[in-house]
This record gives structure tokens, C-alpha cells and sequence, in this order.
């Protein structure tokens, strides 16, 4: 159901949302100064009401090739700022965040629509990258030493790769420029950023805090725009750009990849998941529920690592789903605003779309509705929690990634239909497990075709552990020891012995 809020709370919301609001800058940012871009203003809306909550500068294809100019002017000095000059711009950009964390939370809130104790949650998840690669810019490190043959000494040095694209989703807007950003500027890389239209807002606000933190002009430039293609095509086609890494679906990546080949420009691509979840018969019930709900409903259902595929033994099914239904059924959806809300609002109408249809194909198919399955009258862009069991393996959202308030529940009966259910597709980027046998688990861990893995847990990332993905899922890492280097090239120099 939907939640209201009430009073005076509601007016306190207001009042900050209305003074926040009027301090986001409105305008690109290029070489260190707010500029105006030269399209039709872009409209940022509340997913939750869908009122309008900023008018901003759209950026054109022009505004993008000055954004590019910035970042490669400045790339030779800040690739010969000392690597402890950088670290300790990144580690006053996570103080800065730290005392600024209630404006960044509401402001997601506010254009994303995830519940205000999630989006506290994102700063401090967000935050994390910028603490962890500030550390992380004096480890860069080489090797030095004899060859096999003791003809002479071979010395390795890492780079900075040079000037980057990064393009990043909706869905996690403070996050995802961290994770990007973060160890771009640690390797000594300059950046163009161009952050999703649906949630624009919570990067100019970031990338206001970067430049109080001491970021150089022209090292961090954000081009806001809703002519995505036409804008990043020529970007991505200049020969000066080296690297382009990008969150978003599989269809948009296998595109950016192919345009990314004709520069051989390095890439990382975070893409599209369709996880498994398996809950095998002597799993702890209550704590697959509670990963469950943490896999699934985060974010409302609107991340690449939601648990898609619900696959449990069929001895226990029945008590899962009940448990799993009795849960779903207790959360408070509304605007995320109200405190008492633990589940949000879709991020668009087209989205709500997309869950009823994915719900209608699987019910046509055989699939029982437990709880759900409806769109709430009122504003906003809702749809209720919903369970389903029964699904069959030729329902879309088995094919699909949800990327919503939806679970789907189908059964199996060994561990080898398992394994099977859980790789038959085509993506690859995280699966979760629950089963009190440890023997059991690790098989799983080397089973199961992804590149990440929950085991007993629903919820894995961290900024200092290797995301990404296998098959249709992406390429390279995002985060870890592993972040850092995809941002780093390696030269390696022989000097002949004497």
C-alpha cells in the first residue's frame, strides 16, 4: 500500500527538498567552470509524484567534443600529480561526502525513488570507493629485476591509460560515478562524464563536491545530455579517448563495444544479469528469506545484481514461499521520502510497463500469483510486491532481467538440475546460494557461470572487492585491488647488462 506523509514531517521535507533543489547546479561542467549546453532543457522528475524537480542543461554533440578537449588538456598534469597529491584530493572528496551524506541521500531519494534509508546506505557504499581508491593511488606499483637469461634488467611501470568516457546508469547515481571516477582519478586519468538522464542530478552535485575537494579544471568534465548517441558516438570515435567504461544493459554495451573497436579503446563493461537464486533443502529457510528479500527488493528490484531467478528444492518450496509471501506482504511502499516506507517507486511508467507484461506472460503460462500483480491507483510510478510460483522455464522473466518488485519461484530436484536451471543463460554476473553444506557450497561456487557469488548472504558488493561479470554480463572489474587497473596501461623496458 501506499504510505502518505503527514504534518509537520511532511512540510520539513518539503522545505529541504525546495532549499536542496535550488542548490543543484543547473549547467554542464567543463574545464572547471558551469556552462550552458546549446539543446532543449532536460526535465528531471519525481518517480514517486511526478513532479518536476529540476529543468537542466542539455548538452549536444558540440558540448561533448569541448568536454573531451577539457579532459585531454588536462591529462599530462594530472598524470604527473604525485600519486599522494591525488589520494589526498580523493580521501577530502569522502570527508566532503561524509558531512554533505543527508543532502546526497535525499537528493537520490528525490529523483531515483529508492526509500531515504537505502539511499543512505548508497553514500555510504559510495563513499567507500573514494576512501578505498584514495589508498589505493600510492599502491600503483611495477616490477625491477633480472631477466631469465642475465642478459640484462627488465623494469615494468603502469601508466595512466589517459582521457576516459564514463557513462553511467540510473539506477545508483551516486555510486556508480564513485566506483567510475574513483579509481580513474587514483591511476592519474582525466574523465568526461555523462550520467543517465532519468537521475542527473546527484552527479552535478558530486562532481560540485569534487571540485571543493581540490580536483584540477578540466580533470573531471559532466556533459548532461538526452541525446545519449549522438553525443557519446564522436567522443568515443576520437582518436585522443583511451578508455570507455559504461554500466547499463547488454544491448546498449554490445553497441558501445563495437564502436569502442575501431579506436581499440580499452573498455569495462558492467551489463545485464539474470542471477540465479538457490535455496537447496537443507538451506536455513528463514535466512534464504531474509537474503532473499535483501537480493530482491533492494532498490526496489532495480539492480543488476537483483536476484532474478528464484530456483529451490521442491521439498521445501512450499514453506519458502510462504515464508518469502508473509514477508512481501509487510512491506510499506510509497514515496521514499516518508521513513516508514521500504519500498519505492519504479523509475518510470515505461518501467511499471515492462513488470505488468513480464507478470501477465508468466500467469499465461501456468504460474500462480500468491501475492501482488497489481498497479496502484494514485501518482507515481508503483507496483506492488509481487510472488509468483509455478513459473515456467519459457516465461520471459526466467529469459529476462525484471528489474523489479517481482519474484519468481520455479523448482528443482538434484543439484545437477540445479547447476543446469541456474547457467541456462546467456548472462553471467551473480548468483546466490543457500545450503548448510559447505562441501556443497563450493561446488556451487565452481558450478555456477558468474563472475560474482552470495554464498548464504543476499547482498555481496563492496568497494573493495573485483564487480563485474562473465558471458553476456560485461567485462573487466570494477572495484578491489582489480579496480584500479583497468585504469593503467604497462610498459615494460629492458636494460641490457653490461
Amino acid at each position: 500500500m501506499s504510505v502518505l506523509l503527514e504534518g509537520a514531517v511532511a512540510f520539513s521535507v518539503k522545505e529541504r527538498s525546495t532549499a536542496l533543489l535550488a542548490r543543484i547546479p543547473d549547467q554542464l561542467y567543463i574545464n572547471g567552470q558551469w556552462q550552458n549546453g546549446t539543446g532543449e532543457p532536460i526535465v528531471v522528475t519525481d518517480p514517486a509524484t511526478g513532479r518536476v524537480l529540476k529543468r537542466i542543461q542539455n548538452a549536444s554533440a558540440a558540448d561533448g567534443a569541448r568536454a573531451l578537449d577539457a579532459a585531454v588538456a588536462a591529462a599530462v598534469s594530472w598524470a604527473a600529480t604525485p600519486a599522494r597529491a591525488r589520494g589526498e584530493i580523493l580521501r577530502r572528496a569522502f570527508d566532503l561526502l561524509q558531512e554533505r551524506r543527508e543532502d546526497f541521500a535525499l537528493l537520490m531519494t528525490l529523483e531515483m525513488g529508492k526509500p531515504i534509508a537505502e539511499a543512505n546506505g548508497e553514500v555510504t557504499y559510495g563513499g567507500e570507493f573514494l576512501r578505498w581508491f584514495s589508498e589505493e593511488a600510492v599502491r600503483i606499483s611495477g616490477r625491477y629485476g633480472a631477466n631469465p637469461e642475465g642478459t640484462g634488467t627488465m623494469v615494468v611501470t603502469h601508466r595512466p591509460v589517459g582521457p576516459c568516457y564514463l557513462i553511467t546508469p540510473w539506477n545508483f547515481p551516486l555510486a556508480m560515478a564513485t566506483r567510475k571516477i574513483a579509481p580513474a582519478l587514483a591511476a592519474g586519468c582525466t574523465v568526461v562524464v555523462k550520467p543517465a538522464e532519468l537521475t542527473p542530478l546527484t552527479t552535478l552535485l558530486f562532481v560540485q563536491l569534487l571540485e571543493d575537494a581540490g580536483v584540477p579544471a578540466g580533470v573531471v568534465n559532466v556533459i548532461t545530455t538526452t541525446q545519449s548517441q549522438a553525443v557519446s558516438a564522436p567522443i568515443i570515435a576520437d582518436p585522443r579517448l583511451r578508455k570507455l567504461s559504461f554500466t547499463g544493459s547488454t544491448v546498449v554495451g554490445r553497441a558501445l563495444i563495437a564502436q569502442a573497436a575501431q579506436n581499440v579503446l580499452r573498455t569495462s563493461m558492467e551489463l545485464g544479469g539474470n542471477a540465479p537464486f538457490l535455496v537447496f533443502a537443507d538451506a536455513d529457510i528463514e535466512k534464504a528469506v531474509t537474503g532473499a528479500m535483501l537480493a530482491k527488493f533492494r532498490n526496489t528490484g532495480q539492480a543488476c545484481t537483483a536476484a532474478n531467478r528464484f530456483i529451490v528444492h521442491a521439498s521445501i518450496a512450499e514453506d519458502f514461499s510462504r515464508q518469502l509471501t508473509d514477508r512481501v506482504n509487510a512491506l510499506v511502499q510509497g514515496p521514499g521520502t516518508d521513513p516508514r516506507v521500504n519500498l519505492g517507486p519504479l523509475v518510470t511508467d515505461a518501467a511499471v510497463d515492462n513488470i505488468v507484461a513480464l507478470v501477465q506472460d508468466a500467469l499465461s503460462r501456468g504460474a500462480t500469483l500468491l501475492t501482488g500483480g497489481i498497479r496502484p491507483d494514485g501518482p507515481g510510478s508503483f507496483y506492488a510486491p509481487t510472488v509468483l510460483t509455478g513459473v515456467s522455464a519459457d516465461s520471459r522473466m526466467v529469459r529476462e532481467e525484471i528489474f523489479g518488485p517481482v519474484v519468481g519461484i520455479t523448482t528443482f530436484e538434484t543439484d545437477e538440475e540445479a547447476i543446469e536451471l541456474a547457467n541456462d543463460t546467456e548472462y553471467g554476473l551473480i548468483g546466490y546460494i543457500f545450503t548448510n553444506d559447505m562441501t556443497r557450497g563450493h561446488r556451487m561456487i565452481d558450478s555456477i557461470d558468474t563472475g560474482m557469488m552470495g554464498l548464504n548472504t543476499g547482498l555481496v558488493s563492496n568497494a573493495a572487492a573485483p564487480f563485474g561479470g562473465v558471458k553476456q554480463s560485461g567485462l573487466g572489474r570494477e572495484g578491489g585491488l582489480e579496480g584500479i587497473n583497468e585504469y593503467l596501461s604497462i610498459k615494460y623496458t629492458l636494460i641490457p647488462g653490461s
